[in-house]
């Protein structure tokens, strides 16, 4: 059986060296390198381009979290005067991390409006995406594109 399967598989390899039929000509291989590269051209960009808006997308729902978590902190610790700002650092007694803020790979820096003191009532947060894209969050607002006013 072996050998009959051996013996018919080497007269069809034979009756197709006979006929010259050896490949593909180059011709042929450079046409379809070239359409390769086409469509690499074209699906790279695209590919990126969707990376980075779901980069983008990961910083606004950090802002949207740590906006949950200043109402949380607010919440807790009361509206005075005289309740410490809260902070986006670990460890320490005012930090939102203990209200369920977790800072994803995708922003680079998160903080309060430079020279603003939060409230419970009154707050704005700035944050940059690692696209180097910069977003911010207020009381009433959702997350939108561009710093804080």
């Amino acid at each position: 059986m072996y050998f009959r399967l051996m013996g018919k598989l080497n007269a069809r390899r034979k009756g197709l060296l006979e006929e010259d039929e050896k490949g593909f000509t180059l011709i042929e291989l450079l046409v379809v390198v070239i359409i390769i590269g086409i469509l690499a051209a074209i699906a790279i960009p695209i590919y990126i381009g969707v990376q980075n808006n779901a980069k983008d997308a990961g910083v606004k729902s950090d802002l949207a979290n740590a906006k949950t978590a200043v109402v949380a902190y607010y919440t807790d610790k009361g509206s005075a005067a005289d309740v410490p700002k809260p902070t986006f650092d670990k460890g320490t007694s005012t930090s939102l991390a203990t209200y369920g803020y977790t800072q994803s790979a995708d922003t680079t820096s998160i903080g309060f409006k430079n020279g603003s003191t939060p409230t419970s009532t009154s707050f704005c947060i700035d944050a940059v995406g690692s696209t180097g894209s910069l977003f911010h969050i207020d009381d009433s607002n959702g997350a939108t594109t561009g710093a804080c006013k």
